[in-house]
């Protein structure tokens, strides 16, 4: 999608947008468009649309007012995201290819601008690459928006919101491809392409270098698959001297369960349980292209769960490279075993100021929190606060979940330093208990659990059905608020 500022609007245009305040409507607006409002009940909502038509300057226009919400709203930022992608939702496939933005009368300020923008940007984005046989009223039209009476600076927010609308599209991107094409390697290749000229250094180990580093917690995941295993490191300098804020993702490509399969039914939705590594990925282009502040690096494991005569089995004992043993019971609890030596890789390659890792780790966490809250476990409560904080504002929303010692006696092994499952009770927990044996020195760490985040089978608001992108605004959020002076 193209995005242009200008100062008028322009002739061929034939579709108007206005983004409304709740229960602020412009005087300036006609007034059938007003009595027709208030009549369908359009309060200004945050992502609630209204469409009307008028005539002005001798042309009839279609009008939609899209709401923003509450201005005072804590989440203000999300709300206007969601009146941009209201706007997108109901013009995609439209036969409209333009839309004109009026901020006339709006009240926004140029980062406001930017967050109409970039919701309307978002929501406009889908994956249309492998569909060869689309009707036209199906495919996508809207293809320009043009913003007028912006604010002053409004382009320049724009231009600074675009390199996140890029991360964010790169995570989705990346998500989507189906497993045959995103694997491993070509997880890695495609990084490479994205990140070449941006001034990111790129760290790639493959299956013999991390099996001298005596990795084989991770490396053990990947045994029943032809596709080799990568580690991929994502580094930027851009804050002196600083110990780097490490971003760690699980890049499981695709996840039958290993011998511990799982059930046909629903297993292709397995291609997005690379879902935390890819957040990871978005963010970092994210804070590239935009050139943050802060010193960064992004550490995502990839590997392929596949059952074979030479994949682990249920009773296996594995070292990781931290020297601790772990006795696989379920090898469809491989993410874990996954982080455990990207997570201690991680921090004897870089000794990070903090960790943040993000993982599609259990099914548990939806059962827990649903499709709307992340699950997140720490062992830092300021670290935790900040996430929370991040999301609020973001729309990335997450909620703390406890953990602590007697959790942790639930994955104590009789044979082995620990067990990779802890039973029924408190999956999520017992996950974040494991991943916590290693983190050392107390380094401020927190476990965002993303399993029913990252993924959506209905339109949300601002994404459609599919991959949503989430975590590239919260990591992105809590650099800028956190780590960028």
């Amino acid at each position: 999608m193209h995005i242009q500022f200008s100062q008028s609007r322009p002739e061929t245009a034939r579709l108007l947008a206005q983004v409304v305040d709740k229960g602020k409507l412009p005087s300036s607006l006609e007034k059938a468009v007003s009595e027709g409002a208030s009549a369908a009940r359009f309060k200004g909502g945050a992502g609630q649309l209204f469409e009307s038509f008028v005539e002005r300057d001798g042309k009839v226009l279609r009008l939609a007012l899209a709401g923003a919400g509450d201005r005072n709203d804590e989440a203000r930022s999300a709300n206007l995201e969601k009146a941009g992608a209201a706007i997108a939702g109901k013009y995609q496939s439209s036969g409209e290819t333009e839309v004109v933005l009026d901020l006339a009368d709006s009240g926004l300020s140029a980062e406001e601008a930017a967050s109409v923008l970039l919701g309307l940007r978002l929501r406009n984005w889908r994956y249309d690459v492998y569909r060869t046989r689309m009707k036209d009223e199906q495919k996508i039209s809207l293809e320009t928006v043009t913003v007028i009476n912006a604010s002053d600076g409004s382009e320049a927010a724009w231009a600074e919101a675009a390199h996140l609308a890029s991360g964010i599209e790169f995570t989705r991107e990346l998500v989507t491809e189906p497993a045959n094409i995103i694997y491993p390697e070509s997880f890695v290749a495609r990084c490479r392409e994205r990140f070449e000229g941006t001034g990111a250094e790129i760290v790639v180990l493959g299956e013999a270098e991390m099996e001298k580093l005596g990795m084989g917690s991770l490396l053990g995941v990947g045994l029943g698959s032809e596709r080799e295993s990568q580690l991929l490191a994502i580094r930027w300098n851009g804050g002196g001297s600083e110990a780097p804020a490490a971003f760690v993702g699980k890049g499981v490509t695709f996840d039958t369960g290993g011998i511990s399969i799982k059930p046909g039914p629903g297993m292709e939705d397995m291609k997005w349980d690379m879902g935390g590594g890819g957040a990871v990925a978005g963010a970092m282009l994210a804070l590239v292209l935009r050139k943050a502040k802060a010193n960064l690096v992004g550490v995502i494991g990839l590997v392929e769960n596949m059952p074979d005569g030479k994949a682990q089995r249920p009773g296996d004992v594995v070292t990781s490279m931290s020297g601790q043993t772990i006795e696989v019971l379920n090898t469809d609890a491989e993410g874990r075993l996954v982080l455990a030596d990207a997570l201690h890789w991680t921090q004897e390659e870089f000794q990070p100021s903090r960790i943040v890792d993000f993982a599609t780790l259990t099914g548990a966490i939806i059962i827990s929190l649903g499709n709307e809250y992340a699950g997140v476990f720490s062992n830092n409560d300021e670290l935790a606060g900040q996430l929370y904080e991040a999301g609020i504002a973001t729309g990335d929303k997450n909620w703390r979940l406890p953990i602590g010692a007697a959790y942790d006696k639930l994955i104590d092994s009789p044979i082995a330093d620990m067990k990779n499952i802890g039973g029924k009770a408190a999956g999520s927990i017992t996950a974040a208990q494991f991943l916590q044996r290693f983190i050392a020195n107390d380094t401020p760490w927190a476990h965002v659990d993303v399993a029913g985040m990252v993924w959506s089978d209905k339109p949300g608001q601002t994404w459609g059905k599919g991959a949503t992108g989430y975590g590239v605004r919260l990591i992105d959020r809590f650099v800028a608020d956190n780590l960028e002076s």
